[in-house]
């Protein structure tokens, strides 16, 4: 990473869009490895810097909002998008079982949400996590 502190905020929260509206997975739902729907996608996180989405902001488990957790799943995750839904390469258990996600609380700025790239065992986009280079490990 260089001289910049990394700045994730929502996109939501932004003045920044999605340049192409057909390219926006907010509300799509979100299909995991094995064809089971896990959640929603409820908001992006993006680097401000580059303005490169990091995060897919997921509302998983609940029943009719109660219950519901926020929790955050890297776009590294992502296999394929269609018009309604957003594939990722992990299960269910595993998406609702990452680190919640409170967009109250501010992550440490050079290393934003290095728990939730732990977590799903992606490098995250900063280089190596402990010392760990090379492929994702699963």
């Amino acid at each position: 990473m260089d001289d910049k502190t990394t700045t994730l905020i929502r996109l939501g929260d932004s003045e920044l869009t999605v340049a192409n509206e057909a390219e926006d997975v907010r509300g799509r739902k979100v299909i995991d490895k094995d064809g089971d729907e896990t959640g929603s996608v409820d908001g992006l996180l993006i680097d401000e810097h580059e303005r490169k989405v990091r995060f897919l902001e997921v509302g998983s488990g609940g029943f009719l909002g109660i219950g519901k957790k926020q929790v955050l799943v890297p776009v590294d995750a992502v296999t394929r998008i269609d018009d309604d839904h957003v594939y990722i390469d992990r299960g269910r258990e595993e998406v609702a079982s990452g680190p919640g996600y409170d967009p109250e609380l501010t992550p440490e700025p050079d290393r934003p949400y290095e728990d939730v790239y732990v977590h799903y065992g992606y490098l995250p986009y900063w280089g190596a996590v402990n010392g760990n280079r090379g492929t994702p490990h699963r």
